[in-house]
């Protein structure tokens, strides 16, 4: 059974319509908004230490997909990968087979 990670970069409304997004496709078995371990902070040897930081992009989010099968999961990547073009949102996507 496949499990997506999305890591999304937005406000909380533009997580909450991809959200709603994916508990509307048929066959996603779960949806989760999971913390996020990584501190996502400068460090002082980066090339961006220094500059203004004005966190125009937003926030970042995790979210958890469980999908039956392969085709349920490339739904999922092409319906999210649609909404986030729409709604200019930065969406990463991780991959793994479950256990």
């Amino acid at each position: 059974m496949p499990l997506l990670r999305l890591r999304i970069t937005g406000s909380e409304d533009h997580v909450r319509a991809i959200g709603n997004l994916l508990t509307s496709i048929d066959g996603v078995e779960h949806v989760e908004e999971v913390a996020d371990l990584m501190p996502h902070m400068d460090d002082v040897d980066s090339s961006s230490a220094g500059l203004r930081s004005d966190n125009a992009g937003g926030e970042v989010h995790e979210i958890e997909i469980d999908a039956p099968n392969p085709s349920t999961a490339e739904k999922v990547r092409e319906a999210v990968e649609a909404l986030a073009f729409d709604l200019d949102v930065l969406v990463e996507f991780e991959v793994e087979e479950e256990r």
